[in-house]
């Protein structure tokens, strides 16, 4: 049987970015605001991602989770921000965002519509190995719907973890690796619901939970937790379930005498 792609192993300094993975979404830019277009099912799973993000971090920080501003003391990294759909709802819950992105597109469109907004974040058009190599570390990295279009995830998780202060904590969300996810998050969502562009995903680079926390074991983080999401097509709602054998987040905290991570 073939490696997985999600299991990818690329030679050191090599680039971990798949240039059409990045143009795919450039030519997208455009839409990201837009509710009912492209990213539309993006829009639709946000207040799912959002309560995962706000349950770990008020958690594992101990702030109010009835807080209206509970973040307000953060300083958060939202990796691959595209056109800022995360970057955003986690700035009004009081926290001091940093976004970055490959594609100087969905950059200049973040910007754009976070001026609008009157809202304050720091976005760039740069790497998270560019980022990385500065030394810069955040209270929490989170990293949405990424892992599964990266070459080699272990590399990519350790260069996220190394933006992780000692103390605190990465948050991921990725598809798993599973029959069911390639008829729902392929076959149904891109070829026959059209909910997204065909070849928007690649079933061999969706990862696993258990390689994912082989990964998160690597880049010196604890032991992770998992929570999958589901969609009800009866509601037309997503929601936190036990099940991750599609979409899925974890999070995962990096010990406080944690050493930097290469």
């Amino acid at each position: 049987m073939n490696q997985p792609a999600s299991q990818t192993q690329l030679p050191p300094g090599a680039s971990n970015l798949d240039p059409e993975e990045v143009e795919r979404f450039q030519r997208l830019a455009k839409a990201w605001w837009d509710p009912a277009g492209k990213f539309r099912p993006l829009h639709q799973i946000g207040p799912t991602r959002l309560a995962f993000i706000r349950k770990e971090l008020t958690r594992h920080f101990g702030l109010d989770p009835a807080g209206l501003r509970p973040f307000r003391d953060l300083r958060l990294l939202d990796v691959g921000c595209g056109g800022g759909l995360i970057s955003e709802p986690l700035t009004r819950l009081g926290a001091r965002v940093t976004g970055i992105d490959p594609g100087e597109k969905n950059v200049a469109i973040a910007r754009d519509h976070a001026a609008s907004q009157v809202l304050e974040i720091d976005y760039r058009a740069t790497t998270i190995e560019d980022l990385a190599s500065t030394g810069e570390q955040y209270d929490a990295v989170i990293c949405l719907e990424v892992v599964e279009h990266v070459p080699d995830v272990g590399a990519f998780v350790k260069s996220c973890a190394s933006l992780v202060r000692p103390g605190g904590m990465l948050i991921l969300s990725t598809i798993n690796r599973t029959l069911k996810s390639y008829a729902l998050a392929i076959v149904a969502a891109e070829y026959v619901l059209g909910w997204l562009p065909r070849g928007t995903h690649q079933w061999d680079r969706f990862v696993t939970p258990d390689e994912l926390a082989r990964h998160i074991a690597d880049a010196g983080l604890a032991a992770p937790r998992f929570e999958g999401f589901v969609y009800n097509p009866f509601k037309d709602t997503w929601s936190l379930a036990p099940e991750t054998d599609v979409n899925y987040l974890v999070s995962a905290a990096k010990p406080p005498s944690a050493a930097k991570t290469a």
